[in-house]
């Protein structure tokens, strides 16, 4: 800036050293003495606002370079955590699929993010497709088993699809358990409870299923899983003594 200025005002100074010598003379061209004075005046002004815009641009770029260090430094120590937080667990790409012979996930062909795989897992669940949910559902639960969405609602529909598809009873057994053992206040509890029993009837445990039952009658008489069971106690108790 000090450099352009100088040159400006040395042209000031040869313009009137020019003017000097021809003031006495009848040919000089003082219109076009003041238009040249003009014209160095506006470059003056140009140059002082070009300046004072190129400091301003500096200032913007020195302001991104030390925002973008801030960025690379903060993602470099949020990889790092990330890293420590997953530790040896593993990742995506090495998802643990479910044992089935008709696998409807096919998580190599989509590979579905968790939340993708749980909002189908939803979706075929409300339209009945117990088969589809119970799959869906249950890779969700062992493979993102600390996942922000896996609570207690997940864990008993992922229990009511496999016991509707009647053919993966330690599916249902294991959601149900996953359920009581982690959310013992959850509204879902004593119906997890109730359905286990149910499973556990299923593959031939009346001791188990008359357990929970008595459980419900001891515990729960006002509740509305102890009104259904109520009405079948007297059979129940029948069919567990024979």
């Amino acid at each position: 800036m000090k450099k352009q200025r100088f040159l400006i005002i040395a042209k000031l100074v040869a313009l009137l050293l020019a003017i000097g010598p021809l003031s006495g003379c009848n040919y000089v061209d003082w219109e076009h003495i003041k238009e040249r004075a003009a014209n160095i005046n506006r470059y003056e002004k140009v140059a002082l606002q070009l300046s004072k815009e190129n400091r301003a641009l500096k200032i913007d770029i020195t302001k991104l370079q030390t925002e973008i260090a801030r960025l690379q430094d903060e993602n470099k120590f949020l990889s790092t955590q990330l890293g420590e937080k997953r530790g040896g667990s593993r990742g995506i790409a090495s998802i643990q699929q479910v044992e089935t012979k008709n696998d409807l996930v096919r998580f190599n062909t989509y590979r579905w993010t968790p939340t993708q795989m749980l909002a189908v897992a939803n979706a075929e669940f409300k339209k009945g497709n117990y088969e589809k949910a119970a799959q869906f559902f249950r890779t969700f639960i062992l493979n993102f088993e600390n996942h922000e969405l896996l609570n207690d609602q997940v864990l008993f529909k992922a229990g009511m699809a496999a016991f509707e598809t009647g053919k993966h009873n330690d599916w249902t057994l294991d959601n149900f358990n996953r359920l009581i053992r982690g959310h013992p206040t959850s509204k879902f509890y004593r119906g997890a409870k109730l359905w286990s029993a149910l499973a556990m009837l299923k593959q031939g445990d009346k001791k188990a299923f008359f357990n929970t039952v008595e459980e419900f009658r001891k515990k729960y008489r006002n509740t509305d899983e102890w009104k259904i069971l109520s009405a079948h106690y007297e059979k129940i108790l029948q069919n567990y003594k024979e």
